[in-house]
């Protein structure tokens, strides 16, 4: 079975073919650093950290990037505020982000492109778009016209007449029609950039679609992000990219679901929000990755502390399972590459199927489960190729459980403690135990 992935553009579960056999380009819409990311925010980034594990494992070389939105009203705002610099206040929170998706167990993307990095190429861009009359001039402001593209709609399935001009778009004055979305944004407040159509700073749609362009300079195989993003996002930036270019933006569009809070929406202003670094602070970031990474990508999911907890749980049964299978093997110097090739193939055909990691999750727990009883009855070629396989399912989905072999003289010593203790010198024992203590073997 090759990999099958939900697309949103066509809503259908389709083969996965990139656009180079053999490699894929995968863009992935990051945060805008205003403040800390929530466990929300933090949900696409250990999903599509997980895609480029997995796509990798499978034989494609990936380029992956996910943007920094390091220029923005709120981010100007909430600087100005605080009499910082909005540069130097958006790098802050960029570093915090950074250090979260470290703790989250994520690899760093292939390319951290920030937005402020790529303001010529955005000034370019308007450039062309106006050039050929997608876009237009207003009193310093530039907008795209969204009713002469006629495919425009086509992720979302937006219908233009059905759209509230007074709620679901802005109205504005300045615009040949409310359905036309901001380019660039006159502006005296804050950092702005010179322009052929005056001091300003470009539309956070237009952002992405430039650093899309300018890295990879042709459509991309995947473009993901958040469910939120869907509409007005990534419709606006498929329309830009084809206004441009004639061509799709994307072959696929991945989207990840909400997350909620004890059923209600995560948000500042209802006080309900979780930081990642609050989970980071009390050493449970790779608990949350466990958690949300085994969870159905596509759908809302709803957190509570009670089923955090058993996550939780769970997370400390697979550490102490490699743990202790791993002390079991060495000190009985034994030694394999053999696996549980029937677990691996199941674990890829559930991969494969659109990435359905709640069927890896029962994987995982029942060769966690084999391995504790092959432990218990010393069958050490069956837990060999348990725990092996194991860790390579865990290398794939982002976890770590580092394990330190015993030197030979610390096998003799657990030796002479497993021998004091049959023999019931249990005085002795305790000094050899002690020792074993001291150099963090027990």
């Amino acid at each position: 079975m090759s990999l099958r992935i939900y697309n949103s553009l066509t809503n259908k579960i389709e083969d996965f073919k990139p656009i180079h056999e053999g490699k894929v380009s995968m863009y992935v819409c990051g945060p805008t650093v205003y403040s800390k990311i929530h466990i929300g925010n933090a949900r696409p980034v250990v999903f599509f950290d997980i895609v480029k594990r997995y796509l990798e494992y499978s034989g494609y070389e990936v380029n992956y990037s996910s943007n920094i939105t390091d220029v923005d009203d709120k981010i100007i705002n909430s600087a100005i505020a605080l009499g910082e610099d909005e540069i130097e206040y958006a790098h802050k929170y960029a570093d915090i982000y950074l250090k979260n998706v470290k703790d989250l167990g994520c690899n760093f993307p292939d390319n951290i492109p920030y937005a402020t990095q790529y303001m010529d190429a955005m000034i370019n861009f308007i450039s062309l778009l106006i050039e050929k009359g997608y876009a237009y001039e207003s009193d310093g402001d530039v907008f795209f016209r969204v009713e002469k593209l006629k495919s425009y709609g086509k992720l979302s399935k937006q219908n233009l007449e059905a759209l509230d001009a007074g709620s679901r778009i802005d109205v504005n004055s300045k615009k040949e029609s409310p359905y036309d979305f901001a380019l660039w944004k006159k502006t005296d407040v804050g950092i702005k950039w010179n322009s052929p159509f005056g001091e300003g700073r470009p539309g956070w749609h237009t952002e992405c679609v430039c650093m899309i362009n300018d890295i990879y300079k042709e459509p991309i195989d995947i473009h993901g992000g958040g469910y939120d993003l869907r509409f007005p996002h990534h419709e606006n930036e498929i329309a830009q990219y084809e206004a441009a270019y004639d061509t799709d933006l994307s072959k696929y569009f991945m989207h990840v679901g909400r997350l909620g809070i004890n059923k209600e929406k995560m948000s500042k202003s209802l006080g309900n929000v979780i930081n990642v670094d609050d989970l980071a602070s009390k050493g449970l970031s790779l608990q949350y990755r466990l958690f949300i990474s085994m969870q159905n990508y596509r759908n809302q999911v709803d957190y509570s502390e009670e089923l955090f907890n058993s996550f939780v749980k769970d997370y400390d049964k697979i550490k102490r399972a490699f743990q202790q299978a791993l002390f079991t093997l060495d000190v009985n110097n034994f030694e394999s590459n053999e696996k549980d090739l029937e677990a691996i193939e199941k674990f890829k055909s559930f991969m494969d199927d659109d990435f359905n990691t709640p069927n890896v999750y029962t994987l995982i727990l029942s060769l966690v489960k084999d391995v504790n009883v092959s432990i218990r009855s010393k069958e050490y070629d069956v837990l060999s190729r348990k725990i092996n396989s194991l860790k390579e399912i865990m290398d794939v989905m982002g976890f770590e459980f580092p394990y330190n072999k015993l030197s030979e003289d610390d096998k003799v010593i657990y030796s002479k403690w497993n021998e004091a203790r049959n023999n019931k010198d249990f005085e002795l024992a305790d000094k050899y135990r002690q020792i074993l203590v001291e150099r963090k073997i027990f």
